[in-house]
């Protein structure tokens, strides 16, 4: 059964949880056309076809999936991605600098690879790209922005309540990853944004914002 996380004016999402590693699957379904992006392919191509299904009824025009966006080459956030592509033969979406990791990973070739500040349309959705360096070379995460005034923010393993992503005890990867997060998301997006994360619990960015010195003085 899948959770309605958001019902906006623009957008429905919905997201469930899949895997051991009890990873987050979105569904992002545009009201004015029924377009619809997949975020983050997991695990568990049944239970995401079910998502989809599920969220039929979340336009008032028939849904379709358009494309799947992955917000990095890790293994656990790829194991459907194949299935889902063969299946959908949707677009897809990607940093360019984890596209050969994705590909190695999953047999997918990703079909339109991004950068920091690009957009990927979905029917009259647009969702903002912003790469955060760290947790991966090529993680991105994806940005809504509502009509009714409501922020989104699909942030993959790079944002998390209470800190960044994991960086392998790397203090450099460390340090790009927060500053990144610092600069490219808490310094260009309002507090009340929300952070749906790839596991776990959502946030917000005026929730974690008075802890980010305390998490460069700490290192992780």
């Amino acid at each position: 059964m899948s959770e309605i996380f958001h019902d906006l004016n623009d957008v429905t999402v919905r997201g469930i949880s899949v895997s051991e590693m009890a990873n987050n699957v979105y569904l992002v379904t545009s009201k004015a056309d029924g377009a619809q992006l997949l975020i983050d392919a997991a695990d568990d191509a049944k239970a995401i076809t079910g998502l989809i299904q599920s969220a039929s009824s979340d336009a008032e025009v028939p849904t379709s999936l358009a494309g799947i966006a992955t917000t990095h080459q890790h293994w656990d956030h790829i194991r459907a991605l194949q299935e889902m592509v063969d299946s959908t033969g949707v677009k897809t979406y990607a940093g360019a600098e984890d596209a050969a990791g994705i590909l190695e990973g999953s047999s997918v070739k990703i079909d339109a690879p991004l950068g920091h500040g690009d957009k990927v349309f979905v029917g009259s959705t647009v969702l903002e790209c912003v790469h955060l360096r760290g947790h991966t070379p090529g993680s991105i995460a994806f940005v809504l922005r509502d009509s009714g005034g409501t922020v989104l923010i699909f942030s993959g393993d790079s944002l998390f309540p209470g800190g960044v992503g994991n960086t392998g005890n790397d203090s450099q990867r460390f340090t790009s990853l927060l500053d990144d997060v610092t600069e490219r998301l808490f310094g260009h997006y309002p507090d009340e944004s929300i952070v749906l994360t790839g596991h776990g619990d959502s946030t917000t960015l005026g929730r974690e914002r008075p802890h980010l010195e305390e998490w460069r003085s700490r290192g992780w």
